[in-house]
């Protein structure tokens, strides 16, 4: 058995695992790399493995960094099937529908304001034709149900609780003298966290792949701590009449903020505040969280039992039109506005912070990782010119972190996963972190297990098993 990196390697984005074992090829994750452009062009163009080859894809969620290259692969010949959660598969239609629009209208801005034409001009990495193939190509799978992959290749998803369907994956290969099994993390989701389920257990395993985001950082902010953080921002936006411009992924982050802010208010802890989701993407998405209330926890379940919809409220507006999202534009506070995409890195948040970053009053709310190069992490680092549709812009704006809205395992929670494993994997790969996260993380479990061979893979590299 081989297995190979070709993304989320010493780095966040783009995760794209290849086991070569029993004479097939099967790809854990297929995402998008995010990061300068022109390193984000050319990964996103050769994905660093051949297409054609592959026998089939496990999709462990529908993250544009996990899902993001799918259709790339179909444009390059893959023809396999894509398995996944049903869920997962739901949602990761309405993602890739919306990265292909994202990226034709992102192009076609670049090259009007740039003046290119023919030959010169920004393209695509794939266009809806290419995500209609991908789609076609979907195969749901259970939590828990035995999938065959080949003769001998089985495989297995279990509930990770990071975003709705998401899974870790188990695949067990049979060769000679044996079988070996390796367990992908995925991305691990937390504990205790509205809507959705606890991330399970994790099986046993030879092998482990696990991801490593907050691989040396511990959520402070849980409970009361990030509730009252979240009271403060909308008590103080009322009191300012500021804009409070969230940038989230349209999948986790936005349904979870809609309810603790409709938490408060049911408690009477502060007014309603207009909030206007802003993503044509959150709309569809929040439609596949009411499709799917399997993926539910109880208290979330038996919201759904008792209103019609635990997402919406009087001052809870979905916006779909582009008129209407520039009118939210010149429109005064308060008021909160959440619009993709989480990174700052497309779609139409980029239009909101452009006219709301000049002004010291409003708040830039971050409630999720930012990778490194992204215009989210530039305002998270506190840059005082951002570059917004390539002009820099002064930035005066408050921004506020709202780490406790993570929907990623921190470091005490990866920990106690791979202490879970009986016995503990005689190989680990840690992935998707930044280096110094993964390095840290890679560290401490050295530590913990000395018997086990602690790798942090560089991108590109094979390891034989």
């Amino acid at each position: 058995m081989k297995i190979s990196f070709h993304g989320a390697a010493r780095s966040v984005t783009g995760s794209r695992h290849l086991i070569q074992a029993a004479n097939s090829r099967v790809l854990l994750d297929c995402g998008l790399f995010q990061g300068r452009r022109q390193e984000q062009d050319r990964k996103n163009r050769d994905l660093g493995f051949d297409p054609r080859a592959v026998d089939a894809v496990l999709l462990s969620h529908a993250h544009i960094d996990h899902s993001g290259a799918l259709p790339t692969m179909a444009k390059l010949g893959f023809r396999g099937r894509v398995h996944a959660t049903q869920a997962t598969a739901d949602l990761a239609k309405v993602m890739l529908e919306d990265a292909a629009n994202i990226q034709a209208n992102d192009c076609e801005y670049v090259n009007w304001r740039e003046g290119r034409r023919g030959s010169q001009c920004r393209r695509p990495f794939y266009d809806a034709g290419d995500v209609l193939a991908t789609v076609k190509q979907f195969e749901a799978v259970e939590y828990g149900d035995p999938l065959l992959i080949g003769p001998r290749i089985r495989a297995s998803f279990h509930d990770a609780g990071h975003i709705l369907g998401s899974a870790a994956i188990r695949v067990t290969v049979k060769e000679r003298g044996g079988s070996t099994t390796v367990l992908y993390t995925g991305d691990l989701g937390r504990k205790d966290m509205p809507i959705l389920r606890d991330p399970e257990g994790p099986p046993p395993c030879d092998v482990l792949i696990i991801e490593s985001t907050y691989g040396d950082r511990v959520h402070e902010e849980v409970g009361a701590v990030l509730k009252k953080k979240i009271l403060n921002l909308v008590a103080y936006a009322l009191a300012h009449r500021s804009k409070i411009i969230v940038p989230a992924f349209a999948v986790g982050r936005t349904q979870e903020l809609i309810m603790r802010v409709k938490e408060l208010v049911k408690e009477g802890l502060v007014k309603p505040i207009p909030i206007y989701i802003d993503s044509p993407l959150a709309t569809k998405a929040t439609k596949v969280f009411r499709n799917h209330p399997e993926c539910f926890d109880e208290e979330t379940y038996q919201a759904l039992t008792m209103e019609a919809d635990p997402f919406a409220a009087r001052y809870i507006r979905f916006v779909s039109s582009v008129e209407e999202s520039k009118r939210l534009n010149t429109m005064k506070g308060p008021c909160m506005i959440i619009a993709a995409s989480g990174m700052c890195e497309g779609g139409r948040v980029l239009h909101h912070l452009r006219y709301a970053i000049g002004d010291e009053g409003n708040i830039i709310a971050i409630v999720g990782f930012q990778a490194e190069h992204t215009l989210g992490r530039k305002l998270v680092e506190g840059w005082e010119m951002v570059p917004i549709f390539g002009e820099l812009r002064p930035q005066h704006a408050q921004v506020v972190r709202l780490n406790g809205l993570s929907a990623h395992a921190d470091r005490n929670d990866l920990l106690a996963y791979v202490r879970a494993i009986k016995p503990v994997p005689s190989k680990i790969f840690v992935v998707h972190g930044e280096e110094r996260q993964s390095l840290s993380l890679a560290t401490a479990l050295r530590t913990e297990h000395p018997r086990a061979t602690v790798v942090v893979p560089e991108p590109g590299s094979t390891y034989e098993i």
